[in-house]
């Protein structure tokens, strides 16, 4: 059993930028794909970014340019730099993990086992 939390969100001006973590701890897969989802009000939750027991990473395209996902393998933990923020970047953010591979994308939250309990984040 996976247990992901989340740490790091909050309130920020826009152009400002944030840095999200998520620490993992129980059963890590050989293969894994990790990723970070956001859901705003109202809206479906969407993949942000993603990244793969290899170390190869995927974005959404409102993103690219401006985040940044990595991990610590070491201390078993995801990141997500967040860079330029925009109002609209306004959601809850997740941190997901699943077993297997990113298979080149982030893919839909369906496919994710494993979830944190969100972060907010808040660009005025």
């Amino acid at each position: 059993h996976v247990q992901l939390v989340e740490s790091g969100g909050g309130s920020v001006q826009a152009g400002g930028s944030l840095r999200l973590s998520c620490a993992a701890s129980g059963y890590i897969y050989l293969k894994y794909c990790m990723a970070w989802f956001r859901q705003a009000p109202g809206k479906e939750r969407e993949g942000v970014a993603a990244i793969g027991s290899d170390g190869s990473s995927r974005y959404a395209d409102s993103v690219k340019g401006r985040f940044s996902i990595s991990k610590d393998a070491a201390k078993s933990t995801l990141h997500l730099r967040m860079n330029s923020l925009k109002p609209e970047d306004t959601a809850m953010y997740y941190c997901a993990a699943k077993g297997g591979d990113c298979y080149g994308s982030i893919g839909s939250y369906r496919y994710y086992s494993y979830w944190g309990q969100g972060t907010q984040v808040t660009v005025s």
